[in-house]
This record gives structure tokens, sequence and C-alpha cells, in this order.
């Protein structure tokens, strides 16, 4: 037993003399991440592969009643314990997902003797961490800041979004994480806005790959990002400004004790390992208990994204019910001014109609109290418990199968309980739920599976409203789909096949085609109107309406942040793989899919002069498991193997 016990220590947390150094070494489960934590400065370092890829970081927070940064004494060190989970989800890169790690808990003592736990967990696609205050006292602590750091190393490459400052933007609904990436600039740059940067936020040093989220915020803690300046390459954590929580609660974290932060979270590898990682809900809380029959993912028809406001009538939108109905979507949604421009009545007899379609309707509300000025209703619906389970009550005897709630004022500690909030109270009178103006899921999604998916991400409303935003849509595809949706639902809206009013689409219909399998939500709201559906091959409607409502497995295929992206997913026997281009150059691929030698495909690409090219024609791969395509400019493809 002792020989037993001390081949662990030496495997996976040995001690380097403790006496002078006092640092510990952590591995994940296949050796390739290395962290050594410093107890006695509080930092740590991270290496992939032997190479360091972060440098000294600090480690530690600030309580208002005390410092947790400096000053503290190790007390133990836990034998490190594996920890395994296996959990199932609607909306994610896999249906199955296993979860392993090795956990390794320091505990400290403040000379007052006042108790932090730091706990790491080593993954083989990450590192992860947080605090614990263990202790049990009623009394309420708040927490000022964090000392939380990553300091990259000179020569870092960055892939980041900057935060919008908090009561900007559109009837004063900043920050929404609707903005473009600032690609492929140097550590250190600095925010264009004083709000810093969001998550997820990618870095990349020589061919090591690290994208940075967190997760379980639970009910103490508030939302953060990475500061606006980096000094050194030092990134550090940001809460978040005043204007982000509901006037007169929780802005920054507090709690009673015990008390756990979220998860720090970095996905280190190659662009595979992070392409198919799903640390984002790993370490998210398990699901809450709740009736999971109602949780049915699928595909909606939209009219606002290209219709706008005049479409929310009663005849438009029993049209796109009956859009819905013939592509054998499950869903339609309406949005704001419903009650007014059809109302309560109407909508109810439209839900009918739609359920003997098998459709199911899905509704528009404004979350705002008194943080944006915006006049579209319904409005302050959902502030209350009360006012909730009053609407909740109300749209479940109407027959209405979810809501959208848009517009809410960022990432303040009583706003993200806010959230969590409309997500209870939609489950007891089974609602799924998708939030648009909003902060990212954070894995929330995971917690709350009626949480099907969230926009956080300047999306094809953008697009419909601007040419400049069109003209970028390419790349921000890519990133939106390599970045913005590594771990978390994206509701980009996506797919226009046709046209868009007043503006000219910079993409091929193929491009457009392949976003529906790129873009991961677990319901996907479709872009296109049944007026361009007209113009479409019938045998692209067909894959439309066979179009998987969720997936079993994701394989990264090839791809580079903001140029481009190639990814397989599987749905029962059957495999898509898709593939868009966000440059304006020919790009030759050679496609490594040996996990489908020898098997044939449907091919789906853009060719010719027609407004909606699409054609489709046999491929097959060969016995080396190499498919040779190509894309020209802006272009994309789909191929669907059936088994």
């Amino acid at each position: 037993m002792k020989i037993l016990i001390g081949l662990i220590g030496l495997m996976m947390c040995s001690k380097i003399g403790i006496a002078q150094t006092n640092n510990y070494k952590l591995f994940s489960p296949n050796k390739n991440l290395e962290l050594v934590c410093s107890p006695k400065k509080l930092n740590y370092t991270v290496s992939y592969k032997g190479k360091l890829v972060l440098a000294d970081s600090k480690l530690g927070l600030v309580r208002e009643d005390e410092d947790f940064s400096n000053g503290l004494v190790l007390t133990k060190v836990s034998k490190p314990a594996t920890v395994t989970q296996n959990y199932t989800m609607v909306n994610a890169k896999k249906s199955s997902i296993t979860y392993k790690a090795i956990e390794t808990t320091f505990e400290f003592r403040t000379n007052k003797g006042s108790r932090m736990n730091l706990i790491f967990r080593m993954a083989d696609d990450g590192v992860a961490f947080r605090y614990e205050f263990p202790e049990q006292n009623k009394s309420v602590k708040k927490i000022v800041s964090e000392s939380t750091s990553f300091r990259f190393l000179a020569g870092t490459r960055a892939w980041l979004q900057p935060k919008a400052d908090a009561q900007t933007g559109f009837e004063h609904t900043n920050p929404s994480y609707e903005a473009h990436y600032n690609m492929d600039i140097p550590v250190g740059t600095p925010s264009g806005s004083s709000n810093g940067w969001v998550y997820p936020a990618l870095f990349k040093l020589d061919q090591v790959w690290m994208l940075l989220t967190e997760a379980d915020l639970g009910r103490g803690y508030c939302g953060t990002s990475l500061a606006q300046n980096s000094v050194d390459n030092e990134y550090k954590v940001n809460f978040p400004q005043p204007a982000e929580g509901i006037p007169g609660a929780a802005l920054l974290p507090e709690s009673a004790l015990p008390w756990k932060t979220p998860w720090r979270i970095m996905a280190i590898g190659d662009l595979k390992t992070i392409s198919e990682s799903t640390l984002g809900t790993d370490l998210a809380q398990p699901a809450k208990a709740m009736d999971k029959a109602f949780i049915q993912p699928g595909k909606a028809a939209w009219s606002w994204v290209l219709e706008k406001d005049a479409a929310t009538i009663y005849s438009v939108q029993k049209k796109y019910v009956d859009y819905a109905a013939k592509m054998n979507w499950q869903y339609s949604l309406i949005d704001a001014n419903w009650d007014k421009t059809i109302g309560y009545d109407s909508v109810a007899v439209l839900a009918k109609y739609a359920k003997e379609k098998q459709v199911g309707l899905l509704l528009w509300y404004n979350s705002a109290g008194n943080w944006n000025t915006v006049k579209f209703t319904p409005r302050d619906k959902l502030l209350t418990h009360q006012s909730r389970i009053e609407e909740f009550s109300r749209l479940k005897e109407m027959g209405i199968k979810g809501i959208k709630v848009d517009f809410f004022a960022g990432d303040g500690q009583s706003m993200i309980n806010y959230y969590r909030d409309i997500l209870e109270d939609a489950a007891n009178y089974q609602l799924l739920v998708n939030f648009h103006g909003a902060t990212l899921p954070r894995g929330l999604q995971r917690t709350y599976p009626n949480l099907m998916t969230a926009e956080a991400v300047f999306g094809y409303e953008m697009i419909s409203f601007d040419q400049n935003a069109a003209n970028k849509a390419p790349s921000h595809a890519v990133m939106s789909a390599m970045v913005r949706n590594a771990f978390d639902p994206m509701d980009f809206t996506p797919m226009v096949l046709y046209k868009i009013p007043g503006i000219k689409r910079v993409t091929t219909p193929a491009f457009e085609l392949a976003t529906a399998v790129i873009f991961l939500s677990g319901i996907q709201h479709f872009a296109e109107t049944p007026s361009g559906m007209s113009h479409v091959p019938d045998f692209v409607k067909t894959f439309l309406m066979e179009l998987p409502k969720n997936w079993d497995d994701t394989r990264f295929i090839d791809g580079y942040p903001g140029q481009f992206d190639v990814v397989a997913r599987k749905s029962g026997k059957k495999w898509y793989i898709a593939g868009i281009n966000g440059e304006n150059k020919r790009r030759d691929l050679a496609l490594n899919l040996s996990f489908l030698a020898n098997k044939k495909a449907r091919l789906i690409f853009s060719e010719g002069t027609a407004e909606v090219n699409l054609i489709s024609e046999e491929v097959k791969v060969g016995p080396n498991g190499k498919l040779d395509l190509s894309m020209k400019g802006y272009d994309g493809f789909v191929l669907v193997f059936e088994e």
C-alpha cells in the first residue's frame, strides 16, 4: 500500500523539493498537460507536451472582509482523485458525453484562520480550477476582485471579441456579446472596450491552441470576462460594469458559506482537441430534475429576420406554420409585439392550428425591467416569480411550446440569477427557452435542459441590416462556429439560400446550406422565407426536411479560425460533413475521412450563375480515407453519408 501511494504521488502530484520550493506538479491522465502550482507564491504555470504555454499566472481573490490572495498558509494537499461523469444532452456536439479528470485540492488558511480551498481538475483536453470557501456561515460574504490571471508567452496570438460597454447600443441593450472578432492579434493588445474581452477567448502559441471560458456560476457569482488591458501579456479576470445588474440587487459575487466560485477553464491542445472538447459542459452543474418529455430539439421557421415587424400578423404567421409543416420542421417562432398585432386569443387559435400540423409555436418576450428602453412587447411579464407563473400558466393553456426572451442587461450576479429564475419557472410549465440579447450560456444548458439555445452572437439579423456586416459574414461565420459555438448552443439563425432584401449576399448558397450543419443550436431558427424557399431545388428541400434535430457525435476534420471550417456530425448511422470558406480565394481540401473509407456520399455544392446554384452529385471516399474537394471564395459544401 505504501508503494502504491508513493507511485500515485510521483505520477500525479509529485512534490518538488517542498522544503525549498513548495511547488507541486499536476498531470492530465495522458500526461500531455502539466500544471505546476506554487502555493507559496500562489501562482501556476501550464505546459503542453513539455512546452510552456502559460507563464507564472496569479491565483486568489479578495473578499470584502478578508484577502485570500496573499499570505495564505497551505495546510493540506489532497491525494489526486479520478473524477468521472457520464451525461446526455440534446443541444451539444454529442448526445452521450464522458468526462474524466484528475482532481487535486489545496487547502489554505489565512492569518485569521479563515479557510479557502483551491481545486484543480486535469483532463486530457484541458485544465480547470475554482475556489471554495468550505466553512459554514450564514452571513453574506462579498467578493470584490479576483487575482486570477492567465499570462501568455511572447509570440502568442489571440482571437478575441470585445465586450461592449454597458448601456450602449440599441435602446441601451449592451452588452449582448454581439460583435466581430479581432483575429490573429498579438497578445497584450488592449480591447477597444473598457469592458474587456468576452469568453470564449482563443489563443495560439506555435501549434498549441488554448480556449478560455468559465462554467458553473451557480447563484453566487457574476459572469466575468477578460480585462481590457493585459500588461506583460497577462489577462486578468474582469468583473461586470455597474449597469450590468438589476438595480438594487447584487452586481458582484456575494453568498453565504459554504461557497464555490465558477470553474476557470482552459481547453488546450491541437485544433482538433479544442474543437471536440466538451469542457464547457463537463464542468457545468449537472441537470436539474425536471420532466424531460417536453424537451424536444428541432428546426424552426422565423419570419422576423427577413420580413421584420410587418410580418407579425395572423395571416403571415399562419403561412409560416404551414411552411414549417411542409419542411418537416418542429417549430415556428412569432416575434415581438405579437400580443398587440395578433393578440393572445388569436395566438391560441393559431397554436391549435399549428398542433394539428405537428408544429409547436414559440413566442417572443422582452425581458426588461428598467435596464433597457426597448418598447417592444410583451414587456415586464417575467420580472417576478408571481408574474412568470401567471404568464407561463396562460401559455401552457394556449399550447405554446417555448419562449424567446430578449434584451438582458449583462453579467451582474442578479442578472445571471434572472436567467436561472426564468428557466426554472419555465420548466415547471413545460416551456423551452431561447435567450436573445443575452450573455454566453456558460454551460447553463446542461443544468437546465430546457435552455435550447442563446444568441450571444453577431448573427444573421445583423447581416440583414447592413452591407458591411454581410461583407464580413464569411470569416465571422467561421469564427462564430469555432469559438462562440465551441461549448454552448448558438442561435445565429442561419441560412438564406435566395436573397436578403436590400443586401447583396457575398456567400454562395452552398456556404449558407453548410451553416445548417456547422452551427449548433438546440432549436435552429432558419432565416430563409417561404417565398425564398420556393426558388430552391427539391433535393435541397429534401435535405433540409431530413436534417437531424440533434447530433450523436462530432469530429473536427480541418480548419483555421476565421479562414475555413470543416466538421463531421453523426446522427444515427448517417454522417454529415460540412465545410465553409471564410476567405475570398479558392481553397483546395484533402480531407482525411479514414472513418468513412470506401463510402459513397451525396455532395451538395454551388456551381454556375443561377441565383440558387446548388448541384448534387455522388462522390466516393478513397480506400485510404482521402477525399479531395475544393471551395471557391466564400463557398461551402455538404456531404451526406447514408451509412
